[in-house]
């Protein structure tokens, strides 16, 4: 069986600046697209059977440059839709109310772009993503390119946790991990894995 390789993008200048980045499309920065570069080493050698993406073009550049071809774009693995927090930080968020915590507070309604969305239809997603992607590991590995908290949340269903659990799996851009079995149960293979130095 195979595993799924999970690859979060690149940095943008949304998430270096630690901006909330759902449904806004930005483009990878200079230093995104070498981490992308970075990691194609880390998944060269897999050859997964198929490679899906998030529609988004920080994900599908991320997916190039690390020397993927893209079999498939799935919106379900869009990022978390913040509503009303999208593009803002948390720490701009605490001043308004102090203690938020994006797991445990959610989000507040945004702009038809952004309508927002609970942790629980996150995990929906990704719920309906490994149904569809779990056949296919029988032939091999399937390389998933998209974002930090819908990866997380898609690790908390992978492990069979709730949906809020994501928050207990910090994930950085441009980091290649996987997700297995063991004595078919699973498990995380690898985590939050850098580009070779």
């Amino acid at each position: 069986m195979g595993e799924l390789i999970i690859l979060r993008h690149g940095e943008t200048e949304w998430s270096r600046d630690r901006r909330h980045t759902g449904r806004t499309d930005l483009p990878l920065t200079a230093r995104g697209e070498d981490q992308a570069r970075a990691v194609a080493p880390l998944v060269a050698a897999r050859h997964p059977v198929r490679v899906v993406s998030s529609p988004a073009e920080r994900a599908r550049r991320t997916a190039e440059l690390a020397g993927l071809r893209v079999d498939e774009t799935d919106p379900d693995l869009w990022e978390w839709d913040y509503g009303g927090y999208e593009g803002v930080t948390s720490a701009a968020i605490r001043e308004e109310r102090p203690g938020w915590y994006l797991w445990d507070d959610g989000v507040i309604p945004g702009d038809a772009d952004h309508p927002g969305e609970p942790v629980e239809q996150v995990g929906k997603r990704v719920d309906a993503v490994l149904a569809r992607v779990r056949p296919l590991l029988a032939d091999g590995d399937v390389a998933m390119v998209a974002h930090g908290h819908v990866l997380r949340v898609l690790t908390a269903r992978w492990l069979e946790l709730e949906p809020a659990s994501g928050r207990l799996f910090a994930l950085d851009t441009g980091t290649v991990s996987t997700l297995g079995t063991e004595h078919d149960r699973p498990v995380i293979t690898s985590w939050n894995v850098p580009p070779p130095a």
